[in-house]
């Protein structure tokens, strides 16, 4: 049974609904390789919390139609989760997490580690567009800014930035599966991961919680079946003595 803190200690950020949708936000596209452009003047070659980012997600993610095969890019199988999605914070700082953090992210205390690894890196959002709706993981800091907390924990609209107050960046396979342009509005908001339904975000990238419980469920599996295999065998064995 889960006991909730006592009322003076529960921040601003665990008595507001985290998972509300932010509605009406101007997202972007960008893709992992990307080179700087006036729009996006970060490559997106590294993260903010991976410097190899395009070599672990297995190669550059051609955001052209002809470059793709579905949801993926024609040329590879990705490595990680081609549904990705860069909000407007990051929660890493020089010296490790940012002082705010711990009283700012609600899952803080249920998903820190290390001072060193983010607790951001990995969290699923839900994107709504019209009637549809994707499921993507955080994956980068952006757009243009990387401490817009108001926005990304809070109640404000995304900080004034170059490309239409952008507050929101998703990756090819996000803008195929709710037909985005370019430029575009979508909802979104935060979820929990046992309630997202399966779809194309579940099946591809080591990163991917869907791929890790598939690949546990597999190895429990086994485990279970092998005594009973090795049973077999033994009374085989014996059975041939006899």
């Amino acid at each position: 049974m889960t006991h909730s803190p006592p009322a003076e200690k529960v921040s601003q950020a665990e008595t507001a609904d985290s998972h509300a949708w932010k509605c009406h936000i101007n997202t972007t596209v960008f893709w992992i390789g990307e080179d700087p452009s006036a729009n996006n003047p970060v490559p997106n070659h590294a993260s903010s919390w991976d410097e190899n980012w395009a070599k672990h997600y297995g190669g550059y993610d051609d955001p052209s139609p002809k470059a793709r095969k579905g949801f993926l890019p024609a040329n590879f199988t990705p490595k990680q989760n081609p549904f990705y999605v860069a909000l407007p914070y990051n929660d890493i700082a020089q010296n490790g997490h940012k002082k705010e953090a711990r009283s700012l992210i609600p899952w803080f205390k249920e998903g820190f580690t290390s001072k060193w690894k983010s607790v951001c890196k990995g969290r699923w959002i839900a994107i709504r567009k019209g009637d549809r709706v994707c499921y993507a993981q955080w994956e980068d800091a952006g757009p243009f800014t990387t401490n817009d907390s108001e926005y990304v924990f809070g109640d404000a609209r995304p900080k004034p930035n170059p490309n239409h107050n952008a507050g929101l960046d998703v990756s090819p396979a996000v803008r195929d599966f709710l037909g985005l342009d370019g430029s575009d509005m979508t909802d979104w908001k935060f979820v929990e991961f046992a309630d997202i339904p399966e779809g194309p975000w579940a099946e591809y990238g080591e990163n991917n919680h869907f791929v890790m419980n598939r690949k546990a469920d597999d190895k429990r599996t086994l485990a279970m079946a092998a005594p009973r295999e090795d049973r077999v065998i033994r009374r085989r064995s014996h059975a041939s003595e006899g």
